[in-house]
């Protein structure tokens, strides 16, 4: 039998809903992405150029750290990975948690949160960055559509 995770990095509390929603409703394991050195309002400020948030994504190689121990990703299967999008793409803590754990030959699904932006950049970035993970098609989730897409991913 298969094993979900669902895998989640959030910076308001939108993508953690969606996250604990999704979880829930497919029977998968939560696991939080937090980073060891917390955003603050001001890091998280996107109009301010030296904001560690912008400097961050304005350098394609930076890899936050992660707090705390990583899931064991021998037990899972499928792996939904959310995010919300930062500067059109993933928030540079995805990259570094992929990196970490290694996903090659698992099924991911991303899932993102956003205030205007679409998902179809991070998923071309991340298909570019990581092609030995089968990814499956991501989805921008609205309030109230996590439990759905769960249930479509993880069949």
């Amino acid at each position: 039998m298969s094993k979900t995770l669902v895998a989640y990095f959030s910076a308001s509390g939108s993508t953690a809903a969606a996250a604990r929603a999704a979880a829930e409703a497919v029977g998968a394991e939560l696991f939080e992405i937090r980073p060891a050195t917390p955003y603050t309002r001001a890091d998280l400020n996107w109009n301010d150029s030296s904001s560690r948030s912008s400097v961050e994504m304005n350098d394609p190689a930076s890899r936050p750290a992660i707090a705390g121990a990583l899931p064991d990703m021998a037990q899972y299967d499928t792996v939904l990975l959310g995010f919300p999008i930062w500067w059109y793409v993933e928030p540079r803590i995805i990259d570094a948690f992929i990196d970490a754990c290694g996903l090659a030959g698992k099924r991911v699904a991303p899932f993102a949160t956003s205030g205007g932006s679409g998902i179809s950049n991070a998923e071309r970035r991340l298909r570019e960055l990581y092609p030995e993970v089968s990814w499956l098609p991501g989805k921008l989730l609205r309030r109230g559509d996590a439990a759905g897409w769960a249930k479509s991913v993880v069949k």
